[in-house]
């Protein structure tokens, strides 16, 4: 519960004051669930397009809703996450959440009788609003990276140069080519070129931020930002599940068609000066399947002819171009944009159409009748990452911006494949797995040996995540996470809270 501690550093009825102003002005978009009674029932003024989130928390909570305590709750109804707090004041908050006093050695094991009244009482502050809207506009410096120390690579730098892939970026959390550290991969702190690489920082399309600590619960967050994640609603009333059938059925990894797949809209932000050039999803259609492109791949290569059989290839990164994954074996990937392009402004409509072109739509449950699944952000957290590790398709997963609850309960190149937001690791990690054929070395290119695959390793990383997302991310677990974040956040908002806890 995490989230939870700045809240400690704010009196409760602070807490419910802020509750209530975000949640009294349908602008803010952030919606509210009155409990009352042991019922839940949702708020005035909300728009219908969303009302199926709402409907989804209120499920969430139908098996123990008898024991919540009275309170109201906002949640944020757009994708992008809401409270960018400063480093000065992040610091400060943090202080003072430290509690002063040990904990009671006689605690009381349940909320004040009289919590009701507490949330009754309107703002009788001033009208101006806690939100700004800061759609279509960068974000990343004015706050994607507040929160990072003033001496940070992301507050000192801004990447002028896009071109050029940015090392010193993304050298604390890789191993050469490869994503080997999840977690700090989501820090923007020692990451400036982040500013060019996510829609969210380029031009989101719904962003009314705070900086201000606000309670909005999220369904995800970035790095940095100070929202209250819970399970999204989206899995769990599955509007995107994982149900194979005779007609889409699920076979073993070593059955499956050897292909990378993925199939989306442009969803990210939105475009009107050319900001789709740097959008994740963009470059991932433009880098498989654009024929001028060149990456850098880590493949074996002889630096000698050798007469010894038994002698092994040194490895080298090859700068390769699109057209000569056929020649390695590697012309394996069916990725694409579906439908029509979205989010965009007069003539970056029809510049990414031509660029990219799209395809028509296919069943989600499509997905399975492929070897590996790469899965990416939109304007929020994407919601196929839990299907897609439940099932028996390898999932590489694009650290893009956003975290979500269960982040921290499955590990990255255990349950599933990171790949760097720059994407430029993913063809080596695909060659890793697929293999790789041998080249001559025509043209002048390096010489480079047969590479054997890993579907082993593969098979082993997919069947591993299988398993545990069945044990961990169930939707029993989506509801005792939900149920224990909304305890603390009871005590949290209880006036008696220091005399509030739990003992055998």
């Amino acid at each position: 519960m995490d989230d939870l501690q700045l809240f400690w550093a704010l009196k409760p009825s602070e807490i419910r004051r802020r509750t209530r102003k975000a949640i009294s002005d349908p602008w803010n978009e952030v919606a509210e669930i009155r409990i009352r009674s042991g019922k839940a029932e949702i708020g005035p003024d909300v728009k219908p397009t969303h009302r199926w989130m709402l409907d989804g928390v209120i499920a969430m909570m139908n098996n123990y809703i008898d024991k919540i305590p009275d309170m109201d709750l906002g949640f944020n109804i757009n994708d992008e996450p809401r409270i960018a707090i400063p480093y000065n004041d992040l610091r400060g908050l943090h202080t003072d959440s430290v509690p002063t006093e040990p904990p009671k050695s006689n605690p009381v094991n349940e909320t004040s009788k009289d919590r009701a009244a507490g949330w009754n009482s309107s703002d009788p502050s001033s009208s101006d609003r806690p939100f700004t809207d800061y759609s279509f506009q960068p974000t990343f410096h004015s706050h994607g990276s507040i929160a990072c120390h003033p001496s940070s690579s992301a507050r000192r730098s801004h990447t002028w140069d896009t071109l050029p892939l940015c090392t010193d970026c993304l050298a604390p959390h890789s191993t050469g080519l490869f994503l080997s550290n999840w977690t700090l991969s989501a820090s923007p702190c020692h990451q400036p070129d982040l500013a060019h690489l996510h829609g969210f920082y380029l031009s989101p399309a719904a962003f009314k931020p705070s900086k201000i600590l606000y309670p909005v619960f999220s369904q995800s967050k970035a790095a940095g930002y100070a929202d209250i994640r819970y399970p999204s609603p989206w899995n769990y009333i599955d509007k995107a599940v994982y149900w194979p059938s005779d007609e889409f059925p699920d076979p073993p990894f070593a059955e499956k068609e050897s292909t990378l797949f993925w199939r989306g809209a442009t969803s990210e932000g939105l475009s009107r000066h050319g900001e789709w050039k740097g959008m994740a999803r963009q470059r991932l259609v433009h880098l498989a399947n654009n024929a001028s492109t060149t990456f850098p791949i880590l493949l074996p290569s002889f630096p000698h002819v050798s007469s010894n059989a038994r002698y092994q290839p040194t490895y080298a990164i090859h700068h390769v171009y699109s057209s000569m994954l056929p020649e390695l074996g590697l012309n394996i990937s069916s990725i694409a944009l579906v439908n029509k392009i979205d989010r965009c402004w007069e003539d970056d409509c029809p510049a990414q159409l031509r660029e990219f072109g799209v395809v028509g739509p296919s069943d989600f449950q499509s997905h399975w009748h492929y070897k590996y699944l790469i899965d990416l952000d939109g304007a929020g957290f994407s919601g196929r990452f839990i299907p897609f590790l439940q099932s028996r398709s390898l999932p590489f997963k694009v650290a893009g911006v956003f975290r979500e609850w269960w982040d921290g309960r499955v590990t990255a190149w255990k349950h599933f494949v990171p790949i760097d937001i720059r994407l430029h690791g993913l063809w080596s990690t695909l060659a890793y797995f697929h293999g790789v054929k041998a080249s001559a070395g025509k043209g002048g290119r390096k010489a480079v040996a047969g590479m054997k695959a890993r579907m082993e390793e593969g098979e082993r990383i997919a069947e591993e995540g299988r398993e545990w997302v069945g044990k961990v991310m169930r939707k029993e677990d989506m509801e005792i996470y939900f149920y224990r974040l909304l305890l603390e956040w009871a005590r949290l908002t209880d006036d008696a809270r220091d005399d509030i806890g739990f003992s055998m």
